[in-house]
């Protein structure tokens, strides 16, 4: 599946904990060095704990900062972005539709600025719509029906990549919708059991409850945000993607993916 290499980037990432704290440092390089405008957007209501030390992407000095805020002011202050950054947990349709709606841009001679909405843009070549990839790098199956309810409703273009891991085991599922239509499936088509409310969103949770989760490892969830950069990175510089999602094994140090040529019902 082919991508333009000229059209301004907005990413919005859910989750800036296990994998997302993984994932930030590798696209804020990633975004610095494409010559088109960019952001990068972390979401994350949660705050740094003493627990987190021991496999998310956090120092001792982080304690008591909201995690999203750490990221986004460490790493776009190193490579010169502008910082943004949403310090609460995101557990409704309107906001996150909002954030992944993209922006129409006006093209001149030399660079592309944002313009206001123009009924009929698409067609006219003065103006170009930024490219919207969602990233999931939530915990909970609340956070990615919600992430699939939005994906379902976008009439425009949207990419949405989704990881999600176990101890030693994880997948990372790339879905694209474009003009109102699934071209690749995500990850609630191909794992219906994520759409069961089995769990809360986080604000639901109870002190007790928030305290315990499944059990993760560090190596899964830097496997998971390699395979999350990778899909951004073809996307973005080589400009398309060859597999709609990737199973790995932090056991056998592996990972297997599924080719987008070859497709399979959920």
């Amino acid at each position: 599946m082919k991508f333009s290499k000229e059209n301004p980037v907005k990413i919005v990432m859910l989750g800036a904990g296990g994998t997302g704290g993984h994932i930030a440092p590798h696209l804020y390089r990633l975004l610095y060095a494409l010559e088109r405008p960019v952001r990068f957007i972390i979401v994350d209501g949660d705050t740094v704990e003493d627990q987190n030390l021991v496999r998310q992407n956090f120092i001792h000095a982080d304690l008591g900062e909201n995690k999203a805020k750490v990221l986004a002011e460490r790493y776009s202050t190193v490579f010169g972005l502008e910082t943004e950054y949403v310090p609460d947990f995101i557990e409704n349709t309107d906001k996150l539709l909002e954030l992944v709606t993209p922006m129409v841009w006006r093209k001149n001679s030399y660079h592309v600025t944002p313009a206001e909405f123009v009924s009929g843009h698409a067609l006219d070549p003065r103006y170009i719509t930024e490219l919207v990839i969602l990233i999931g790098a939530v915990d909970n199956n609340r956070s990615r029906a919600l992430c699939h309810e939005v994906f379902g409703k976008i009439q425009t273009n949207l990419v949405y990549i989704d990881s999600g891991n176990g101890e030693y085991t994880g997948q990372v599922v790339c879905g694209v919708r474009r003009g109102g239509r699934t071209i690749y499936k995500p990850v609630g088509s191909l794992y219906p059991d994520v759409l069961e409310k089995t769990d809360k969103f986080p604000t639901e949770l109870s002190c007790a409850e928030a305290s315990v989760s499944a059990p993760q490892s560090i190596v899964a969830n830097i496997m998971a945000a390699s395979a999350v950069v990778n899909f951004v990175y073809n996307i973005l510089v080589r400009g398309e993607i060859n597999v709609r999602y990737v199973n790995f094994s932090t056991n056998t140090i592996n990972l297997k993916p599924v080719s987008g040529k070859k497709r399979k019902a959920a």
